[in-house]
C-alpha cells in the first residue's frame, strides 16, 4: 500500500513539474505564429548577408558548371539528349521540364545577388542594422 502511495505522489509531482515547465515555455517572449512583425528584420538580415552571398555564388557556380558538375544545366542538357537518343520520350519530357525550371533559376539568382549588394552596403553603413 505504501509503494502505491509513493508512486502516485511521484507521478503527481512529475506531472505538476511538466505542466509548470510547459506553461513557462508558452509564456516566453517568442511570438506566436499569427503575430505581426514589429520591425523589418534588418539586424537579422545583415547578420545573414555573408551566408546568403556564399549560397548564391555556390548555386550559380553549380548551375553554370560543365557536364561533369552535378546539378548543372549542361549535365541536364546531356541527359535530355541521351533520353532523346534512346527514344525515352516520357523521360525526355520530364527532364526537359526540369531543365526549363533550372534555366529559369539563373536569372532569378543573379537578380537576388544584384539586390543583395545594396543591402550589404546599407548594413555596413548602418552598423549591421543595429540602429542609428
Amino acid at each position: 500500500m505504501r509503494t502505491a502511495t509513493t508512486t502516485a505522489l511521484a507521478l503527481t509531482t512529475v506531472a505538476t513539474l511538466l505542466a509548470t515547465v510547459g506553461a513557462a515555455s508558452a509564456d516566453s517572449g517568442t511570438p506566436s505564429p499569427g503575430s505581426t512583425p514589429t520591425g523589418d528584420g534588418a539586424k537579422a538580415l545583415c547578420k545573414r548577408v555573408p551566408k546568403i552571398e556564399k549560397r548564391l555564388e555556390r548555386a550559380l557556380d553549380r548551375l553554370q558548371g560543365d557536364a561533369a558538375q552535378r546539378g548543372s544545366i549542361s549535365r541536364l542538357e546531356k541527359r535530355v539528349q541521351n533520353a532523346r537518343k534512346a527514344g525515352h520520350s516520357e523521360i525526355e519530357t520530364y527532364l526537359n521540364d526540369k531543365l526549363t525550371f533550372r534555366r529559369s533559376l539563373v536569372p532569378t539568382l543573379e537578380k537576388r545577388q544584384k539586390d543583395l549588394a545594396p543591402v550589404k552596403a546599407w548594413c555596413k553603413a548602418n552598423k549591421d542594422g543595429a540602429g542609428k
